[in-house]
């Protein structure tokens, strides 16, 4: 019979039922305790029918005992929020309780840590007297193969592994920097920046020959511009310098994480 009560039943739930009666046993004991006070200081030969105290004294209820205890400074007590009180009761009278959502996957393009020591920047700007607008950034970016996540940019992700974070984004020049797609039709930028923070999930010239083509690709799409980093137009001599400074960093990676590993 008990344990078809409890079959089905979340670990959560059976949980808040201890607690719960938990807390009546300690209720039961204080009543018991305060009917047997009388008793102790009754003279033999006295009635075996003692007077009714003028005030008798209530029991204070779950509900009471609980909220007394998070107003008394306790720092484990007090986190205890009315929600809970009210999913606790209602666990105690029978009711049906839903388990606790669980937390929200992060948005793709979220980096697993915030330690990177170098950012590599491109911009594509506007041609002179023009924008760039909110539709065509956006169908120009799914044609390019990123993704719309993170601090409302796009992302270029590592296949089958999101969650090892962006190998490259695209942010808005226009602060904050992001794309907020509700007035996307009404958006108007001078350009975009795209930009790689170091280490990230693939090496550093590998993520450069993902972020090079990207933003060629979207350049076209947009007839706009590709600069470096200084808003030079970016020509083969600076392209091959960024590359020799990426397999630079990658030999350093490696020599590193050769230490970190003896």
């Amino acid at each position: 019979m008990e344990s078809g009560m409890f079959e089905g039943m979340s670990e959560t739930a059976m949980l808040r039922i201890m607690i719960g009666a938990a807390g009546l046993v300690l209720i039961a004991a204080i009543w018991f305790a305060s009917r047997r006070k009388p008793a102790q200081g009754r003279r033999h030969g006295s009635s075996s029918k003692t007077a009714e105290l003028p005030n008798r004294r209530q029991e204070p209820t779950l509900r009471e005992i609980l909220e007394a205890d998070a107003g008394s400074g306790d720092p484990a007590a007090a986190g205890i929020e009315q929600t809970e009180l009210e999913m606790l009761e209602a666990t105690l009278a029978g009711e049906p309780v839903p388990d606790r959502k669980p937390a929200p996957a992060p948005l793709p393009g979220a980096r697993p840590h915030d330690n990177f020591d170098k950012v590599v920047t491109l911009l594509l700007a506007a041609r002179a007297g023009q924008m760039l607008h909110g539709p065509d950034l956006v169908v120009a970016a799914e044609k390019a193969g990123l993704i719309y996540g993170h601090m409302n940019i796009f992302h270029r992700l590592v296949d089958n592994h999101p969650e090892q974070g962006p190998v490259f984004s695209v942010a808005n020049l226009v602060k904050p920097g992001s794309f907020d797609m509700a007035n996307i039709q009404e958006l108007r930028t001078p350009g975009i920046s795209f930009f790689m923070a170091l280490p990230g999930p693939l090496p550093a010239l590998d993520a450069w020959e993902a972020m090079l083509p990207t933003a060629q690709r979207m350049a076209e799409l947009l007839d706009a511009v590709l600069l470096d980093d200084e808003r030079n137009a970016l020509g083969r001599q600076r392209i091959a310098h960024i590359r020799e400074e990426l397999r630079h960093y990658d030999r350093k990676q490696q020599k590193w994480d050769l230490r970190t590993t003896r």
